[in-house]
């Protein structure tokens, strides 16, 4: 196995690189989706391994703001969220405050800044945003305002510096809160000390995979094979790693004696 490493950001539909030539696996918090296996003709091209880790999406907020967004109710129209356009942590922010409904479209009303300016959803199909895609006039989106005080704003960072711009604006106040899953933000508020919390723990959970192209079937099934193994059929996760970092290691080397 070999590792391509490039320098980037954010990676639009990174799920569905497999499917050509280029590389064989895409991995990086992907939550495992129905809707990322297809492509923009809505044919199946990639399939996802089982899934190895299980999180919820959350809020990362700086310490002193830990009573003031403690859920996603509270989140008004003077409160900016960080995000990172096309992933999860974005969509289920929508979907929690009811920026967006059931399929994604945009509440009427809700204005969005674009590179070709400004426009505005007006409650139609013509202006969704989903985990696997977009309206095209969505596209390089920068910033939402919301219709109704009671709704926050959406502010899109990471385009070149990926999420360390995130946490950069959240440290120097640009931004309020940083939707994204709980995973990530943990890391984050333990590498800050003291400075970052997660709140608003989202009720439900998702699970992250890697994915394959859709005809790679051997290679899918050794993968789901070590996956497996090496989480004790996903009974060791984010939690117990961070626990033991070790933990992971050692059951490879038991697969290892084993064989």
């Amino acid at each position: 196995m070999s590792f391509s490493r490039k320098p980037i950001g954010v990676w639009e539909g990174i799920w569905l690189k497999p499917a050509g030539s280029e590389y064989d696996i895409a991995g990086g918090g992907i939550t495992v989706l129905d809707s990322r296996m297809r492509n923009a003709a809505g044919e199946t091209v990639v399939a996802f391994t089982s899934g190895h880790v299980t999180f919820r999406q959350s809020l990362l907020v700086r310490a002193e703001d830990v009573d003031r967004l403690s859920s996603h109710d509270k989140l008004t129209s003077d409160v900016r969220v960080g995000a990172l356009a096309g992933t999860t942590g974005e969509t289920r922010l929508l979907e929690l405050t009811g920026l967006v409904d059931a399929d994604g479209v945009l509440a009427a009303g809700t204005r969005i800044q674009t590179p070709r300016g400004e426009v505005v959803a007006d409650g139609s199909a013509d202006y969704f945003i989903t985990a696997a895609g977009e309206s095209p006039s969505l596209a390089g989106r920068s910033h939402l305002y919301p219709p109704s005080d009671a709704l926050p704003q959406v502010v899109y960072l990471g385009v070149e510096l990926g999420e360390a711009e995130l946490l950069a604006a959240l440290a120097n106040g640009r931004i309020d809160a940083i939707a994204r899953g709980e995973i990530g933000n943990r890391d984050a508020a333990h590498e800050s000390g003291v400075a970052f919390v997660v709140t608003a723990l989202d009720s439900e959970s998702e699970r992250g995979g890697f994915t394959l192209a859709v005809d790679d079937a051997d290679l899918l099934a050794c993968l789901d094979e070590k996956i497996n193994y090496l989480t004790d059929d996903r009974r060791i996760g984010y939690a117990e790693w961070r626990e033991d970092s070790a933990v992971f290691m050692r059951r490879a080397e038991m697969w290892n004696e084993d064989r």
